[in-house]
This record gives C-alpha cells, structure tokens and sequence, in this order.
C-alpha cells in the first residue's frame, strides 16, 4: 500500500506545482486576483533574484521529488534501507517551501494594500508533503522483507 501511496506523489507534486496556491491583486476595483502557482512564483523569481529562485527550487522541487523516487526506489528493494534518514531529512526541507508560502501571505494581508487569497494547490502541496513525510515514517517503521 505505501508503495502505491508513494507513486501516486510522483504524480501529484507535479499537479500542486501548476496548481495555483495563491490569488494575489491589489485593493482596487476592477483589478483581478492573478493566481500564483510554485512554477509561475519560480517564473518571477529567476528574473529578480537567482539566489532565493534556487533555495525555492530546491525546496519546493527537487527535495520532495527526489525523497519520493528514494522511496519508491526502497520500496521496490532498489535502494537500502540506510538511505532513510537522508531521505527523511530531504522531506522536511520541503516543508520550509510551504512555510515560506504562509509567511508571504501573512505579510501581504498585514500590509493592507493587496487581498491574497489561498487557493486549492496550497492545500495540494501541504498535503503532498505531509503524505510524504508520514510514507517515509511509516517506511522507516515497517521491518524489511525477508527479516
């Protein structure tokens, strides 16, 4: 069963990437909200500072995408067991991306001139990384085959 709950992120993170997480606009009338996703924030962010582009890529793609195929790699006994708590570690850095998303909205909404909204992929992505951090515990937890 994890196996299968393990494969089915590799197809959901790529949904919570385009999904949008936020609707962002200013306070005005007859101004739209634009939706942000993480690939539309990633869009913006390489043009204006690669430093902090990089952190989010790595935080928001590539750390749980990776902790997920080290999973299933375990899973179908591809990988040892010993790379777990790397791979744990991996799946805890991506919970910062999500952080960061909140902090944002916190900030904007305290400022008073824009309306953020939450949207449906932040709820996605949460969950994504929640699921994968609870795979991995429970992977941890499991005894191996044949022992």
């Amino acid at each position: 069963m994890l196996r299968f709950a393990n494969l089915a992120l590799l197809i959901l993170f790529p949904v919570a990437w385009s999904a949008p997480m936020l609707r962002a606009g200013l306070n005005l009338p007859l101004f739209g909200l634009s939706e942000i996703s993480v690939l539309s924030g990633l869009q913006s962010l390489w043009s204006t500072d690669v430093a902090l582009a990089l952190l989010v890529t790595f935080f928001a793609l590539f750390a749980p995408y990776v902790k997920t195929i080290g999973l299933a790699l375990i899973h179908f006994g591809l990988m040892r067991r010993k790379t777990l708590p790397a791979l744990q570690i991996l799946g805890k850095l991506a919970m910062a991306d999500v952080f960061l998303i909140a902090l944002y909205i916190v900030v904007v909404k305290g400022v008073g001139m824009a309306t953020v909204e939450t949207a449906w992929g932040l709820y996605l992505f949460t969950g994504c990384i929640l699921a994968s951090i609870v795979i991995g515990h429970l992977t941890e937890k499991r005894r191996p085959q044949g022992v």
